[in-house]
């Protein structure tokens, strides 16, 4: 059963596409049935240039377990980043 249930989150930023790069606006997040993926069921982000247009996306189908691994990856990046850089402009100071 379809849940239609999609969480989106205002975005900036690019992606590249099959036609090269393009400026996104918006992703759309929801788990239920892959288009493409060989699983039940998978995290699905849609990542938009116009939200209220169909063209101009770049789709990612993953499992529930890959989705959990990418947020922790995503926290731990923006985390060691964050405080190298801030480490980095304190020394330039």
């Amino acid at each position: 059963m379809c849940s239609w249930i999609v969480e989106k989150a205002e975005m900036s930023g690019v992606a590249k596409g099959p036609d090269g790069w393009m400026d996104i606006k918006q992703a759309n997040v929801y788990f239920d049935h892959p288009f493409k993926a060989p699983m039940d069921h998978a995290l699905i982000i849609d990542f938009v240039r116009d939200p209220d247009r169909p063209n101009g996306r770049v789709a990612v189908e993953i499992s529930a377990e890959s989705a959990q691994r990418l947020v922790e990856s995503i926290n731990r990046a923006l985390t060691t980043g964050e405080a190298v850089h801030v480490l980095g402009e304190a020394a330039h100071a």
